[in-house]
């Protein structure tokens, strides 16, 4: 089934938008939906990355797994959020080879110290850089 116009418009916003967040950093699904100016919509974050194209499926997306940090993207808790057998293990897995340290919580989830590996920018920077220490809000997501 076909997107209609505006649904392209906002999974290529979030796509865009998980792309600014560094490497070796991590922002949360709610934060992603306000600096796209939609704080309403943290959940259609999530459902946008779950339906990332994967860059072996042989298409012609110019959004994919290879060029769309997803793994970057965790809950305002710093939770990973679970997402099948193996999901969260695999996200850590990948966060841990950017250097984010993920540890476990006290009901055995998988954690991230959003003090110490948050990225929290007040807006998106338009061609993509990344964003300054001083422009960040630490914690807030």
């Amino acid at each position: 089934m076909a997107r209609s116009d505006e649904a392209e418009w906002w999974f290529n916003a979030v796509y865009a938008a998980v792309q600014q967040v560094p490497r070796g950093r991590v922002t949360s699904y709610g934060h992603i939906a306000r600096l796209l100016g939609r704080s309403e919509r943290p959940r259609q974050v999530g459902v946008c990355l779950k339906h990332l194209p994967s860059s072996s499926a042989n298409t012609n997306h110019h959004f994919h797994d290879a060029n769309v940090p997803w793994q970057r993207v965790i809950n305002a808790k710093g939770i990973i959020s679970p997402r099948g057998p193996g999901g969260a293990t695999r996200q850590a897995a990948f966060l841990g080879r950017e250097g984010v340290t993920v540890g476990t919580g006290d009901l055995g989830e998988l954690t991230v110290d959003l003090s110490a590996y948050g990225w929290f920018p007040q807006f998106l920077t338009s061609d993509g850089a990344e964003a300054s220490e001083s422009e960040e809000e630490e914690g807030s997501g």
